[in-house]
């Protein structure tokens, strides 16, 4: 009986969000907002504009958990209801009639506005993510996409900081320490998109063909990163805007990087917030960087900003496409292989799906990440090789021409398919996006098209053949020289060191016991331009040549790494691990691999942090206080794993008291 009057409530809440959405419409807020750092509120004066399209007697707006004060409707007091879920705000509202609504407002968020750094080591920012989060968690607003209104912000924070949100920046006003930033949108959008970032950045500026001003921010420490960071956006930028046929839809264009955001992107309109462990230097570039998730929020801003799907039914409309076109945007930039690969990795995670009986219709809204993304960008690949180039980009231009800053359903788009290329594509429909399972063998057959993916999967030595050995040296593809140093890594030789970055890095990860007459060979792995190969290079060389251990490390002394520091961690781990190595630094080096768990890092340099002192047995206070710190992170997955660790580590008799502690002590 509980959980028949919980979807009736579910029910009934969709019912009122749908009735208001027909009753009234919110054209634009306005908001003036500050924060305290210390208690980590927030603080508003926000002013609402509303059209009332049928008479009602009441409105909503979706408020978690807030504080409201001086609620006025036209300047006048008014009779309100505040239900920890909605302010509610009765009147007799006319069809026809405009209204404003102005309050105060306090909200201390648990979610979608996060205050980084001001309580501990790491980087004092705030910064917010709506998407799946609410933004009515910190800011009143409608929770429901389909709504889309006007958000313009004004923010008052410390001068010494900059912040960045949505829209224009059209004036800055110092006030004593304090300065007040005005941002303006000219277009509405769904409340999950409204962004605001603070932190201490500088930013590289560039505008792309079309005149759009493109605003890359970065940490001030980080100025030799700027050009591996964001490598390609302009070119990105100039090759969307011409390939989908409509001009990019907002005002500017704005990139932040944030400590431990909670993924790796998020398309806010105009402002997209990604993960600093995508700020990288040159050599990382090679095998991590941000120019897939650079090109897939930029996508976004066309294709779920611009157009937004009405209901999850239709989220593939979102990821599909964003995945789809950020794939086109690095074809541009890699070439046609790249394409092609990546299509074919995406094949391969569909089939496993359909193997594991895990497949799922592209309409299903509980489908997973894999299905939206990665079948939805297959869908737009299929359907552009059936009805052709010219009637595929004609029916996506109208599309978005049909919908501007509003919401759609997949009929939409597919009507438009079918308006500009004279088919019936119900057969399509059904077989790409109803069926269950992924039409593997439709994929196949376009993938074969490729002579890199015919090449690829003709080259196979799971079964050894005297083709092999030939293989190892041939002029063939990276991925497929990968694919047979992985099947045969014994029987690699001297003379396949001197392929490419890619076939070297192949052979490092996959070549476990390294044959003395391959050692030289091996040794020069340590130098090649890639983080990824150094740190395989270095774990198998260790392991393999105990009397050479403290030359490997020497070498190696001075790498950092990827933003994780994958290779300085791994370094400290083995030269702690190596007994006579620099005995009296041995301190120092603890004492930075335990600091690496400390929370000034992000979640990545903690979590291998933390895998190391768990496999070397290293807990002391500092690393247990860390740890408890870190069962408590709002990265959810962050916070299982420490938890997790927590748990375990309470089994052993000499740690329980501690954990039990520190747990308590807040």
């Amino acid at each position: 009986m509980k959980h028949f009057l919980f979807y009736v409530f579910l029910f009934l809440v969709g019912l009122t969000q749908a009735q208001q959405l027909e009753n009234v419409d919110f054209t634009r807020v306005k908001a003036d907002l500050s924060f305290d750092v210390n208690t980590s509120k927030v603080f508003g004066l926000v002013e609402y504009e509303f059209k009332i399209l049928k008479s009602v007697d009441s409105i909503y707006i979706d408020a978690m958990q807030m504080h409201f004060d001086e609620i006025l409707l036209n300047n006048e007091k008014v009779v309100y209801e505040n239900n920890d879920k909605q302010l509610v705000v009765y009147s007799k509202y006319k069809a026809g009639e405009t209204y404003k609504l102005s309050f105060k407002y306090e909200a201390q968020p648990k979610k979608a506005l996060y205050f980084v750094g001001w309580d501990n080591e790491a980087p004092n920012q705030i910064w917010t993510q709506g998407q799946g989060k609410y933004t009515s968690n910190w800011l009143p607003s409608l929770d429901d996409t389909n709504d889309k209104i006007e958000f313009d912000l004004s923010v008052a924070f410390d001068s010494a900081y900059e912040v960045i949100a949505n829209g224009n920046l059209v004036d800055k006003a110092v006030e004593a320490e304090n300065t007040v930033w005005h941002f303006d949108m000219k277009a509405p959008m769904s409340s999950y998109l409204v962004a605001l970032v603070i932190g201490k950045y500088n930013k590289h500026e560039e505008i792309s063909n079309s005149g759009i001003l493109l605003d890359m921010y970065y940490y001030p420490e980080d100025s030799l990163k700027v050009e591996p960071t964001y490598r390609y956006s302009k070119q990105m930028f100039d090759f969307l805007e011409k390939e989908i046929g409509i001009g990019y839809p907002w005002q500017n264009y704005k990139q932040i990087p944030v400590h431990d955001f909670l993924y790796a992107g998020m398309e806010n309109t105009s402002a997209t917030i990604f993960s600093d462990a995508f700020v990288i230097d040159s050599t990382a570039f090679v095998d991590k960087n941000y120019v897939n998730v650079n090109a897939h929020e930029l996508a976004h801003q066309w294709f779920g900003d611009y157009v937004t799907a009405k209901s999850g039914e239709h989220h593939w409309l979102q990821e599909g496409f964003a995945t789809y076109y950020a794939l086109l945007a690095e074809r541009d930039v890699f070439g046609e292989n790249y394409y092609y690969w990546r299509l074919y990795e995406y094949a391969q995670q569909l089939m496993d799906q359909n193997r594991s009986g895990t497949s799922t219709s592209l309409f299903n809204p509980k489908s997973s990440s894999v299905t939206f993304y990665k079948r939805g960008a297959w869908v737009l690949h299929a359907l552009r090789e059936q009805v052709g180039d010219e009637a595929f980009k004609k029916a996506v231009k109208n599309y978005l021409e049909a919908y501007p800053f509003s919401v759609v359903e997949t009929d939409d788009f597919i009507s438009e398919v079918e308006k500009t290329s004279g088919m019936d594509l119900t057969e399509f429909v059904n077989a790409w996006l109803v069926q269950v399972e992924f039409p593997l063998e439709n994929a196949l057959e376009s993938l074969m098209q490729s002579a890199f993916i015919q090449e690829y999967e003709m080259v196979d030595c799971e079964l050894l053949t005297s083709k092999c050995d030939y293989y190892l040296t041939a002029p063939i593809s990276d991925q497929a020289k990968e694919k047979v140093i992985s099947q045969i890594p014994d029987r690699v030789t001297s003379k396949v060191f001197k392929g490419s970055l890619k076939t070297r890095q192949a052979i490092a990860q996959n070549m476990d016991k390294i044959p003395l007459n391959l050692k030289d060979d091996y040794e020069t792995l340590l130098m090649d331009k890639s983080y990824q190969t150094i740190e395989s290079a270095l774990f198998h060389l260790w392991i393999n040549f105990v009397e050479d251990r403290e030359l490997y490390l020497s070498q190696t002394r001075g790498i950092v790494g990827f933003n994780d520091k994958n290779v300085r961690q791994l370094w400290l781990a083995l030269a702690l691990s190596t007994p006579l190595y620099k005995a009296d630094e041995k301190e120092n080096f603890l004492n930075e691999l335990i600091g690496y768990s400390n929370p000034r890092y992000n979640f990545e340099v903690r979590l291998t942090a933390f895998n190391y002192l768990n496999s070397l047995g290293i807990f002391n206070e500092t690393v247990f206080v860390n740890l408890v710190e870190a069962s408590r992170h709002y990265n959810w997955q962050f916070k299982k794993y420490a938890k997790n660790m927590l748990e375990e580590l309470s089994k052993n008799s000499n740690y329980k008291e501690t954990i039990l502690r520190l747990q308590n002590s807040n």
